[in-house]
């Protein structure tokens, strides 16, 4: 076992983009602060399989109030945080069929009313702006031309270069085997025998999030991961899809997105599944393709490369960021679902304000979001005392039988 290093301000556990972006923003507050992360490579699971797209209409109101407060950061970072711009044109489309006309106004009316720019359009415009499109099947769609490409590689390793610029600290292949509370600090021991202690643990483990609460004692928020599945297209020769929006349907039953002049398809598939490295399944593949030839004119016989990622969601599905009442020093950043790539930097900053006791960032609350629209105390937020103590069993268990 090896000597444990000096105390910091802040321990981090995980370095995926929610661990790197509140590390960014502590450190550059001058805390002393260290990210332990699982993998050998920051970002291995959620972080590195996004969809990457930045928009202000996708998502619950709080996301999307988050992704609003990023976007100013995301078009202007800071003095060498990325090489390349951030954002890149896309575009959002929403699909409707026929009969769900009044749901894609209704999203747009609501999308507008919080400050997005946001255009319906008819069966011949969805069609002009991706021209597969399949002629009657959908008939009004709902266009977010100010959605952006995001370029999720830079941003993430923007905010680990900037947190060690700032004199943080990542250690990887760094998982947690036990966490204890000692006097006013938390120890935390890897699976590799290394010790690191600190006053304040943030449990930025995504799928692992509630594992980490257990090891550490405090009551877990019912985290449900959630499998997403993707798979790559290459479009017939002479088809042009760069300039396409990224185009999914309003009852989410797929989407597609150009990437680097091919395809990128998924099902939109929401799966339960435990934490792990997960992998596509063949029957969502076949669900994929099967919709994506009902709902165009493109006669694809083979698909490409499939990957499967995992999504976070706790009951309300908002995010969750704050002090657990039951076990001081325990800072929540979890549950970030589908958004936690576009809300980071607003997410990372707030998690950081609240963790100094520094309350919400004003422009952040000027949106209209309050700390407690994301505390792990919230009403409706865990799915019920079965589901925690489920979790519980199911935490010992394992660790019970790694002891054997």
């Amino acid at each position: 076992m090896t000597a444990a290093p000096s105390p910091v301000d802040v321990l981090v556990i995980g370095a995926g983009i929610a661990g790197a972006s509140v590390g960014y923003a502590l450190a550059r507050a001058g805390r002393r602060v260290r990210l332990l992360e699982r993998e050998e490579h920051p970002g291995y699971h959620s972080t590195g399989r996004s969809a990457a797209l930045f928009s202000e209409t996708y998502g619950p109101l709080p996301v999307r109030r988050l992704s609003t407060a990023s976007r100013p950061f995301l078009e202007a970072p800071p003095p060498g945080f990325a090489d390349t711009p951030l954002l890149g044109p896309r575009g959002l489309m929403f699909l409707g069929e026929p009969g769900h006309e009044d749901a894609v106004e209704a999203f747009a009316a609501e999308a507008r009313a919080g400050g997005a720019v946001v255009e319906v359009l008819d069966d011949a415009g969805l069609r002009d702006r991706v021209p597969i499109l399949r002629p009657g099947v959908f008939s009004r769609a709902a266009l977010e031309p100010e959605a952006m490409d995001l370029d999720v590689h830079s941003l993430h390793h923007g905010f680990l270069r900037g947190l060690k610029a700032a004199g943080g600290l990542v250690s990887t292949r760094a998982e947690a085997a036990a966490i204890t509370r000692s006097g006013d600090l938390w120890h935390v021991e890897t699976r590799a025998g290394a010790r690191f202690a600190a006053p304040i643990l943030v449990n930025a483990a995504g799928a692992w999030a509630d594992e980490i609460a257990v090891l550490a004692g405090a009551a877990p928020l019912g985290l449900v991961p959630k499998r997403r599945t993707g798979i790559m297209l290459d479009p017939p020769l002479g088809l042009d899809v760069r300039r396409w929006p990224l185009t999914g349907d309003l009852t989410d039953q797929f989407y597609i997105k150009p990437e680097g002049g091919r395809l990128m398809l998924s099902p939109a598939d929401a799966t339960p599944v435990p934490p792990q490295d997960v992998q596509p399944e063949v029957l969502d593949i076949a669900r994929a393709m099967d919709r994506f030839l009902s709902v165009t004119t493109l006669r694809v016989d083979t698909h490409g490369e499939t990957w499967a990622g995992l999504r976070n969601f706790v009951a309300d599905h908002d995010p969750v960021a704050g002090f657990a009442a039951e076990a001081p020093g325990f800072f929540w950043l979890a549950g970030q679902g589908g958004y936690g790539i576009q809300t980071a930097a607003a997410l990372g900053r707030l998690a950081a304000a609240l963790i100094q006791d520094q309350g919400v960032p004003p422009d952040i609350a000027d949106l209209g979001l309050t700390a407690d629209d994301l505390a792990p105390g919230r009403t409706g937020l865990r799915d019920g005392p079965a589901w925690a103590a489920r979790l519980q069993d199911e935490a010992r268990a394992r660790a019970e039988a790694e002891a054997l």
